[in-house]
């Protein structure tokens, strides 16, 4: 399994201390917000693969947070949520704000560690998973793509930037998110997204009767599946 990468939102600095301390003991990637507007803007401009979310923050509520995280994230992110609430109509809005998980408070760092790892685990394997849109196959573990069951000739950038928008579809991908999820924190110059986008459209659309690839004007780009029409 590869290294872990794990947001952590929690305004008790002390709790946000210790947590990032042991989390990053077992070689994790810890990223911190200690606010929810922080920790939403981190949690839709990242590529984590688990979100450890306290309720009772100082600007937004958790449970909005979580809400915002889950519809506006263009890829599927696990929320651990942490609290003192431990009443069944709190776990109950919790869950029915997109939660995948519900930890109280006080709590054994063990647990919490075994809790993120499922989640983690359950994330990777749906991102390595077989990724379908209409005649489009995406398969990441053979880092192969096809349309209408012929192989198509990508770059591995183009590979990237292609499945990052299958996983999404059919949402857009905003520019900044495309290039952080293909780049990370070492992004190319500004034109080097567009020129990839090029080659990507060349391959995945030129043969073909309709265009997948679209440019969604001000956001990003999305895949459309015309056959569903």
């Amino acid at each position: 399994m590869k290294k872990i990468s794990l947001l952590l939102i929690e305004d008790n600095q002390t709790i946000a201390a210790q947590l990032c301390e042991y989390f990053e003991g077992l070689d994790w990637s810890v990223d911190y917000a200690m606010n929810g507007k922080l920790g939403v803007q981190l949690a839709l401009d990242g590529n984590f693969d688990v979100v450890l979310l306290d309720l009772n923050l100082p600007d937004i509520d958790g449970i909005e947070v979580c809400r915002l995280i889950k519809e506006q994230s263009d890829i599927y992110l696990p929320v651990l949520m942490l609290t003192a609430r431990d009443a069944f109509e709190d776990k109950a809005d919790g869950f029915g704000s997109g939660a995948d998980d519900y930890v109280t408070k006080p709590f054994e760092f063990r647990e919490l560690e075994l809790r993120c790892l499922a989640l983690a685990r359950r994330n990777q394997l749906h991102k390595s998973q077989q990724v379908e849109v209409g005649d489009l196959v995406v398969q990441q573990s053979q880092h192969t793509a096809k349309r209408e069951d012929t192989a198509l000739k990508l770059t591995n950038v183009g590979f990237k930037i292609l499945l990052c928008l299958a996983r999404a579809y059919p949402q857009a991908v905003s520019r900044s998110n495309l290039i952080h999820q293909v780049w990370g924190d070492a992004p190319p110059d500004s034109d080097a997204l567009r020129s990839h986008i090029y080659s990507l459209r060349t391959a995945l659309d030129k043969p073909y009767s309709y265009s997948m690839l679209q440019t969604i004007t001000n956001v990003g780009y999305k895949l459309v599946d015309n056959s569903e029409e």
